[in-house]
């Protein structure tokens, strides 16, 4: 017995039926048997669906993944930029972008230039004295020799220079270990009043630095005999200094033993 196939979609026919039982197509001539074409088709052999199904699943399953992938890659956000650097801008604590000539002492902090741009000549000196002596208190010698010519070339640009400002001078110098200087400027105070302790304190300082062991204890008994009577002068530099003083007198007492 020749087996029937529907015209509309290949399904194979039961003997007798009237309709296709896959697409209901009425069966009438639209029916063709097996290897005979249908009227009016290719004469090309009809491949039944049911063995085209799994092909075309795979298919849209396949069109499907590459939808999802394409999605995934164009919905993303556009490219997170660099962050911005965080170095900082050339230039540094110190004009030449680093830390003073010489480095610095181990576990030593590089220190930032004052701003004197804006003040007056008295101010900057007395600030740049203040910023190596602080640097001195703290240990910290290379930041001193980096500070103190600045320092040194403030105070002897002032025109007319006190006492005070002629003491924290020579005070830089012996920082700054500048005997020359130091001895300069205790000179200069003691021309104009021999007993004053701030030049009587910086002379004594200043033959220190040059080994002259015989002047400083000279300076030092000239200190002693005038400390009294000078402090009782109740003199402004005096008190700005008394620290410094009570320091020196100190210092000549031990000397003088």
């Amino acid at each position: 017995m020749s087996s029937s196939f529907c015209a509309a979609c290949g399904a194979q026919l039961s003997t007798g039926a009237q309709f296709c039982h896959r697409c209901g197509q009425s069966v009438g001539d639209a029916v063709f048997a097996a290897g005979t074409p249908a009227p009016g088709a290719a004469t090309a052999a009809v491949q039944p669906p049911t063995q085209m199904l799994p092909w075309a699943v795979a298919a849209i399953a396949l069109l499907a993944f590459i939808a999802l992938l394409a999605g995934q890659r164009f919905n993303r956000g556009p490219a997170v930029a660099d962050a911005p650097s965080t170095a900082p801008a050339p230039g540094g604590p110190f004009a030449g972008g680093g830390p003073p000539p010489g480095g610095t002492n181990a576990g030593e902090r590089p220190v930032r230039a004052p701003d004197i741009s804006s003040m007056t000549p008295d101010e900057r000196a007395l600030r740049l004295f203040n910023r190596v002596v602080s640097l001195a208190e703290q240990g910290k010698r290379d930041s001193v020799q980096f500070f103190a010519p600045m320092a040194l070339m403030s105070f002897q640009s002032l025109p007319t220079p006190t006492v005070l400002q002629r003491f924290e001078l020579g005070r830089v110098a012996e920082l700054a270990e500048v005997k020359e200087i130091a001895t300069a400027q205790a000179d200069t105070i003691l021309l104009a009043s021999p007993t004053h302790l701030l030049g009587l304190s910086l002379a004594s300082t200043a033959a220190r630095m040059r080994g002259d062991a015989k002047a400083q204890a000279d300076f030092d008994k000239r200190f002693i005999a005038a400390a009294a009577t000078e402090r009782a002068k109740n003199l402004p530099e005096y008190e700005v200094t008394q620290i410094d003083l009570d320091s020196a007198l100190a210092r000549a007492r031990r000397n003088a033993k």
